[in-house]
């Protein structure tokens, strides 16, 4: 397995499904903007493909000319119906603070409108050392450069893109849409069960100590 060659270990993350447990707040936004606007959205459905842009959902219910002004409206509700909902993962909290505990630093980069994203992380106490939004598949990889990510984590095969355009390693865990197989299939360099999986990974990775050292 590949070691940590530079002096500043710099790892990305993906947000929902990755960092965050979003369907439950996403469901209830979903919810709130059918009843305002009496259009039928199946949420249920609907957070079971989270990943890609929220207007590669919005299309599905609205019309395309209505897609910009719907996604306006959800993002303006979703402060006040999503952010309480939604919880951290399993492991998203030690995830960062291994990170950290190596010398590094942690970006998030997401397609989440960004400030709904910062408010996500703020309620749950995650502190990443940046976060950018509205960044889908290899559109990431412009963060991931600007900040010089060596690594990038995600749960789907759009992350998996966005890394290996990038030059990052592609790291995925399980447990968002796709499958261990499609994300292998996609070419992810590591898959793992979740978050909880990921010191472990790290401390070898890095060539770290076992464990690695709180900071």
């Amino acid at each position: 397995m590949a070691r940590m060659t530079s002096s500043v270990l710099t790892v990305g993350f993906d947000l929902d499904m990755t960092l965050i447990d979003s369907r439950p707040g996403i469901r209830a936004c979903y919810l709130a903007l059918a009843e305002r606007t009496g259009t039928y959205i199946d949420a249920d459905l609907a957070v079971t493909r989270l990943g890609p842009p929220l207007a590669e959902e919005l299309v599905n219910w609205f019309p395309g000319e209505e897609v910009a002004a719907m996604a306006d409206l959800y993002r303006s509700m979703y402060p006040a119906i999503a952010i309480t909902p939604t919880t951290a993962m399993r492991g998203a909290r030690e995830a960062i603070e291994a990170v950290r505990a190596a010398g590094g630093r942690a970006v998030v980069v997401t397609a989440k409108h960004q400030p709904n994203a910062e408010l996500h992380l703020e309620y749950l106490g995650i502190e990443p050392d940046a976060v950018v939004g509205d960044l889908w598949a290899e559109q990431k990889a412009v963060a991931l450069r600007e900040h010089g990510a060596g690594v990038y984590v995600g749960d789907h095969v759009g992350d998996v893109r966005g890394a290996r355009t990038a030059g990052a390693l592609a790291v995925t865990v399980a447990t968002g849409p796709c499958s261990p197989e499609e994300l292998r299939t996609a070419g992810a360099d590591v898959v793992l069960g979740d978050l909880a999986e990921f010191p472990d990974w790290l401390s070898v990775f890095a060539g770290l100590p076992y464990p690695p050292a709180r900071a």
